[in-house]
């Protein structure tokens, strides 16, 4: 059953991760972008505490390690989710964020390279191309029904966002990989929340406190904060960052499934197409992957 559980994992994470835009797009109507994150963080900090005390986990020994859970924190939860919700919430279209978002398991391989000095084949930056035509043509008929809320404050946010999850899922192998699952978390979130909080104060804290956004909030608490963030933490401990950042590649598509389902949102025939890519584009990069740890055991 175990077996069966992590096997299974990268899947499990990608449908978790998706319903994270289910979940920020119901709350935000009633709530600010840093004030709804900063109460979001705010929220999982304790939960996770109480957690890591109960299951008696080791906290880093020493101060750098400290550091290095925060710096990640700070980059894959405060820069990554600020400058999404920052974004959509003055205007940018959700598709098009997502598309900008796409371009994060590239800049992801292109930092662990020499960071991390993992090997990308040839057989990977193809498997990324065709993810990203496939991501194009998945998300293109809905960024064609946009006419308005582009900007350049809006895409360097989003682009700002890429850089931040890409540089964190790097950092996070590099220097906290080792670290023990719970504390490590916590810290981050706690490094989360110092971005968050300040850029808040910029903000008005009115809040329209609605059955929406309470079980927007607890979704994105428990599911995405706790259940899909453990299990990234683990996937990167597990893989190489390269790999699991190709899994976002197919976020976008569980997205739209999804939407289709929730919000009656069409899928035209190129749209499957795209999806299809994909999915073929992760088949080829994770057997890659696999055969490339065969050569080297």
């Amino acid at each position: 059953m175990r077996n069966i559980l992590i096997a299974a994992s990268p899947a499990i994470f990608v449908l978790l991760w998706s319903t994270g835009f289910i979940g920020s797009k119901l709350g935000a109507p009633y709530i600010e972008p840093f004030v709804f994150l900063s109460v979001r963080f705010a929220i999982v900090l304790p939960i996770l505490l109480a957690m890591t005390l109960a299951m008696r986990q080791t906290w880093p020994a020493t101060l750098s390690d400290y550091l290095h859970c925060l710096v990640s924190g700070a980059l894959m939860h405060g820069i990554y989710l600020g400058g999404i919700f920052w974004a959509i919430d003055n205007g940018m279209p959700a598709g098009i964020s997502a598309l900008v978002l796409g371009l994060q398991p590239l800049l992801t391989a292109l930092i662990a390279g020499p960071v991390l000095g993992e090997k990308i084949d040839a057989r990977h930056w193809t498997g990324l191309a065709i993810g990203g035509a496939g991501l194009t043509l998945v998300l293109g008929p809905k960024v064609g029904l946009v006419a308005s809320g582009i900007t350049g404050a809006t895409i360097a946010a989003c682009l700002l966002a890429v850089i931040g999850m890409s540089a964190g899922a790097v950092y996070q192998k590099r220097f906290v990989s080792k670290i023990d699952l719970m504390p490590g978390t916590t810290l981050q979130y706690a490094g989360a929340l110092a971005i968050t909080l300040p850029l808040s104060a910029f903000e008005s804290w009115q809040i329209t406190w609605s059955g929406d956004l309470i079980v927007a909030l607890a979704w994105l608490i428990v599911v995405l904060s706790i259940g899909a963030i453990l299990l990234l933490m683990y996937l990167i401990s597990q893989g190489s960052a390269a790999r699991v950042a190709a899994l976002f590649y197919l976020v976008p598509v569980a997205t739209a499934v999804e939407s289709y389902f929730l919000f009656d949102e069409t899928l035209s025939a190129i749209q499957i197409s795209g999806m299809g890519l994909v999915i073929a584009a992760q088949i080829l990069i994770q057997r890659g992957a696999i055969t490339l740890r065969r050569r080297q055991a």
